[in-house]
């Protein structure tokens, strides 16, 4: 019954998200419209690879950061605001199903999203990555929707209603320019590579193109710490609000 219950869930979760169409052209087609005009239309070599390639990597963590951050903080907000996610606590339904369907429809969407994104970079970026390669970026991104699906979390206890998108897109946007999605991390003034490392969208960017170079533990353990160090702390800050949430809806507050 309770493997029924997480499965209705997270179902309705996902078909929900499918039917918003914002959500959708969103989350989806922003990244992958970003990634032709950069990495296909502007396909030079970068070093060992061609541009196409590095960025199959860094917008794979854009556009997943993305699905994980809307799909987390922007519904969050919402239905705290709407008075949907105290129905939802009082309901006899187990606590954690609520979060983890959120969890499950996101990685759904960045499978979704990785599949479009590699069909493009294959059919018309003449990129050239083994099977091995395809399934470890698949891989990296997907563990990658953990510690946004945390951060997102945090968000959507921090935003109301009615601003939580604008709220989101002005944190995510500057992590993402600052971490090097959108340009080579070379590139970036030196200031701003100094504060990529204390950003998680930095420490996932390297692992991915890790990856798509062929490199070989070459201080990727120290990414996944950072990661997971991130999703520690993002899911404590998040219980923390939670507990201040359901004390104001007590009127302990």
């Amino acid at each position: 019954m309770t493997a029924t219950i997480y499965f209705k869930e997270a179902k309705y979760e996902f078909v929900r998200r499918l039917r918003v169409r914002a959500f959708v052209l969103g989350t989806l087609g922003f990244p992958l419209m970003f990634y032709v005009l950069f990495g296909l239309l502007m396909n030079q070599s970068f070093g060992p690879i061609r541009m196409s390639t590095y960025l199959l990597a860094t917008y794979g963590v854009f556009g997943v950061g993305g699905v994980c951050l809307f799909g987390f903080a922007v519904s969050l907000a919402i239905e705290r605001g709407l008075g949907w996610l105290e129905l939802k606590q009082a309901s006899p339904m187990p606590p954690a199903a609520y979060f983890v369907a959120k969890l499950i429809a996101c990685i759904l969407f960045s499978i979704v999203y990785i599949a479009l994104l590699l069909a493009l970079g294959f059919g018309f970026g003449h990129v050239q990555l083994s099977l091995l390669d395809v399934l470890r970026l698949f891989a990296v991104l997907i563990a990658g929707a953990i510690p946004f699906g945390a951060f997102g979390l945090v968000l959507g206890y921090l935003a109301n209603a009615t601003s939580a998108p604008s709220f989101v897109n002005m944190i995510y946007l500057p992590m993402s320019f600052c971490s090097g999605l959108w340009m080579p991390f070379q590139f970036l003034p030196k200031v701003v590579r100094q504060i990529a490392p204390f950003l998680p969208t930095y420490h996932l960017s390297e692992l991915s193109i890790a990856v798509v170079r062929g490199d070989r533990n070459n201080g990727t353990l120290a990414h996944w710490e950072a990661l997971a160090a991130f999703t520690l702390v993002f899911i404590g800050l998040a219980a923390l609000l939670q507990r201040r949430d359901a004390s104001r809806n007590n009127g302990l507050l």
